[in-house]
This record gives structure tokens, sequence and C-alpha cells, in this order.
């Protein structure tokens, strides 16, 4: 194999497919990104055995042949090139050679035909979405997927049906739910995408609105974004039952400025710390809602501005799960719905349902069982 190619569109590709390079199975190759050249381009891939990134750049294929080139180093190779064109050419046993400018090194392979076979969904279920969408969706329930816990619920699910698509993500404390109108004539599919595989999707997803495809088989999904197809295992188990988890009934309702009760909570967080944990104490009450916390570093307290309905209600919050709930609506007012102290807060926006955040309420002393 011998190609050229421009040094920052392969820098570009190396770093995005070696994100999905393995760091710990016992398979050599896969700690190496893979390399295809034939006619005028390179397939690039990196693979983990869960997630399989892939891209295919421009080049001057001199002489059609495969690859495997240890990630890291390549990576770290390519990074510290001058800006001119690269020349990568292979060598008997898997002696790589790359050359830019003066820079000349020479890199022991792995053996490409002991690189692993891509999976391929084994059904022809899909469905296009527009990039900007798809990753808005990710944003909003990414931050609510488990890191640790139940497996099925370290990922977001999918599902499709009736022109619509929810993605949600829960992790026991939190749930966050978002809604998209999709022209799909699949019905009634759902699925669950490891959090690892949508993190990745969200950086590779163009900032535009052409569609991008998901196709769904039995155990993988592939995502084709642009430049780059994102193959994923899927994860299996009993995902929750999020529509039977929401509160049926709300007997208070606020509205708020979002950007003012985050200030609020973000405040009388200051003496919140790891070390030093502390319910965010909020009172609702007329046309406010006072914030407050205590610990052993001191108290808080502040003040903030709503529209109210419902009798005076005490509740408390962790910070963090309350403050990335608000931070992810992109609205300026949010509604609030509660049904009691120990009871799930609902936030939605103040038209439609494009999300629903669900925060459950930590127990204050002094609460009833």
């Amino acid at each position: 194999m011998k190609i050229i190619c421009n040094k920052a569109i392969l820098s570009e590709a190396v770093a995005a497919v070696s994100r999905a390079v393995s760091k710990t199975v016992s398979i050599p190759s896969l700690e190496g990104i893979y390399l295809d050249a034939r006619e005028n381009a390179v397939t690039m891939c990196g693979y983990n055995l869960d997630m399989a990134i892939r891209t295919k750049i421009e080049a001057n294929v001199q002489e059609s042949g495969k690859a495997c080139i240890p990630a890291k180093l390549f990576g770290e190779i390519i990074s510290k090139m001058p800006d001119q064109d690269v020349t990568i050419e292979t060598e008997e046993k898997e002696v790589v050679r790359i050359r830019c400018g003066k820079s000349k090194y020479k890199v022991t392979g792995y053996k490409p035909d002991e690189f692993p076979q891509l999976p391929q969904p084994s059904c022809d279920h899909s469905v296009n979405i527009p990039n900007n969408t798809l990753k808005s969706m990710i944003r909003q329930t990414l931050f609510a997927v488990a890191k640790v816990g139940k497996p099925i619920h370290t990922g977001a699910l999918l599902e499709i049906g009736n022109g619509k698509i929810h993605m949600v993500g829960v992790d026991g404390y939190r749930m966050a739910i978002r809604e998209e109108t999709v022209k799909c004539d699949e019905q009634n599919l759902h699925f669950v995408v490891p959090g690892n595989t949508l993190q990745e999707v969200s950086r590779l997803i163009p900032d535009d609105d052409k569609p991008c495809s998901i196709t769904i088989g039995d155990r993988h999904a592939m995502f084709t974004l642009g430049d780059y197809t994102v193959i994923s295992r899927l994860l299996e188990g009993q995902f929750l039952d999020w529509r039977a988890a929401l509160p049926k009934s709300s007997a208070q309702t606020a509205v708020v400025s979002t950007d003012d009760l985050i200030a609020s909570v973000q405040r009388v967080a200051l003496i919140i710390t790891d070390a030093l944990k502390s319910p965010v104490r909020c009172r609702l009450d007329g046309n406010s809602v006072s914030l407050s916390s205590r610990n052993v570093t001191g108290t808080a307290d502040d003040q903030c501005d709503i529209k109210y309905r419902g009798a005076p209600l005490e509740i408390g919050f962790n910070d963090r799960y309350l403050l990335e709930a608000l931070q992810n609506t992109d609205c300026d007012k949010v509604r609030l719905k509660l049904n009691g102290p120990l009871s799930p807060l609902l936030i939605s926006p103040m038209n439609g349902s494009s999300f629903l955040f669900v925060v459950l309420p930590v127990r204050l002393k002094g609460d009833n069982t």
C-alpha cells in the first residue's frame, strides 16, 4: 500500500476513529487503526468489539492495499507533522513508513487480515432524522443515562412508532425524555444504544439539518453521519417502563424563568461539596420559591420569582441533578409540576412535549414516611 493524503484531513479522521479503538481486549490488531486503500480513497476504522467508527477520506492511492497501524502512536505522529501532504507506505512484516516534509517514521503495525470484520445490522429497519435534531435529542437525554448500575440503563432507549421517535435516559434518580416527529414507516420499534456510543455519535454529527440515517438490527445499530459511520452493539434487557413511571397528576404547578432558577440553585449550592453533601431545600409559596442549603460549612439562602398554583410545598433536591435538568431545557421559561414533597418533579416546556425531565426529590429531615 502507498498513499498520499492531506495532513489536516488525515489528522481529523485519525482522531475520530481512534475514539473507538480498543484499549483492553486481547486481540492485538484492535489496538490499531485499520486502513484499506483503493481507487482514490482510504477507508479508516477503529473498533473495540462494542463500537466501530469508520470513515473514508480522499487520497492519492499509488498502490492499493491494507494496513493496521497502532492508533496512539499513529495519532501522535500525524498531529506533530508539518502542514504538508503525508505519505504512508507499507513494507514487509507489517512495517509502515510515514513521511511528511523532512519527518520520517518507521512503525511496526499489526496484520491487517487479523482485524475483525465489522458487524452489520441484520434487519433492514431504518429511520432518517435531521442531524441537528438527533444531536439535540442526544444532548437532552445523555445527562440522565446511568454511568453505573443496571447495564440496560447505561444506554438510552429509542422508540419509533406512530410518526414519533422518543429517546429516554434514566439512572434511578432522574429521567430525561425527548420526543420528535419523524417520517418513518416503522412501527413499535425499540432498542437501547449504549451511552458511550451516543456520546461519540453526538461528536461526529454535522451541525446542519441534513438527514442522518439510523439502521437497526437485532443486535446492532448503524448511524450514518455525513462522512462517518458508527456501528454499535445494542444493550439487552428490560428497560424501565417509563410511561408507567410518570406521575398521573400534579397538585402543584409553577412557571419560572429557567435562567433565574438556575442562578438561584447555583448560589445556594456554593456551600455543597462531595464531602459535605446537603439537599437544596425549596419552599414554594405564593409567587416565589425560597431556596436554602445547610451544612457544617454554613448556610445559604436565596429566592426566585415564580407563578405558583397549589398549596405551600417544601421539597428537597440534589443540586447537580436539578441543575443538569434545568440547564438542558433550552427554554426561557419552564413549567414545573409537583405532587407533594416525596413525588418526582416534572420539568417541561411551556408549550408542546418536546422534552420532559423528571427529578426525584431528596427526603428532608422531618418528612413523614
